[in-house]
């Protein structure tokens, strides 16, 4: 069973959205696009290339894959040969035909043609980006980990990572890391089911 991990950019109240550029997504009149850029140094760029030199394939949203892919094909550095070279899944409604290298095209409902894919051989499946998507992913309790770099702004509208389709989970934090600018990285993977308990003197809990 190969495990699905969602990797992401996120502000502190948990915005998702076009975090690399003004133009990357503009869904619902988004006026911060490149809020992460200024928070991006060597470390992260060492972050995520190690991470992604993991990865069994990548699995991308339409919008994810059209930047991709108008990005890394001409990209002559060590982490653009590891992206040209995954095998890429592309789930879309829109998309006909993908053209980047190693890339396949999801068909059907993705929820199923996902879940096809993690019950096949092979490494992690990575997800960058692509919050509508992840939303999918969500709802259909397809997520094992979670790899968020957490930047200190606050956006106020935005796709969120945790919309309302994502259901109540606990978390187990497995490695957490402050990043240089103030960021900092989280790893996440399943904790079970959610735990409850109450506050005060009577429980001890104060």
């Amino acid at each position: 069973m190969r495990k699905l991990v969602v990797t992401a950019f996120v502000s502190a109240d948990g915005v998702m959205q076009a975090p690399g550029g003004p133009d990357e997504d503009r869904d619902g009149e988004l006026a911060h696009g490149g809020w992460a850029v200024p928070f991006i140094g060597e470390r992260v760029l060492e972050v995520m290339s190690a991470f992604t030199a993991g990865a069994g394939a990548l699995l991308l949203g339409r919008k994810t894959y059209e930047e991709f892919a108008a990005t890394w094909p001409p990209a002559d550095d060590p982490l653009g040969e590891v992206m040209n070279g995954l095998p890429k899944f592309v789930a879309s409604r829109t998309l006909t035909e993908v053209t980047w290298r190693n890339s396949t095209l999801l068909r059907g409902d993705a929820a199923e043609a996902v879940a096809g894919l993690k019950r096949g051989a092979g490494g992690d499946i990575q997800v960058h980006g692509s919050s509508d998507l992840v939303q999918t992913l969500l709802a259909h309790d397809l997520v094992d980990e979670f790899q968020l770099l957490v930047f200190p702004v606050v956006l106020g509208t935005g796709k969120r990572l945790f919309g309302p389709g994502a259901g109540p989970a606990a978390l187990e934090l497995t490695h957490s890391e402050p990043l240089p600018r103030g960021g900092l990285l989280n790893r996440y993977s399943r904790g079970g089911e959610l735990r409850y308990g109450a506050m005060g003197p009577e429980t001890g809990n104060w």
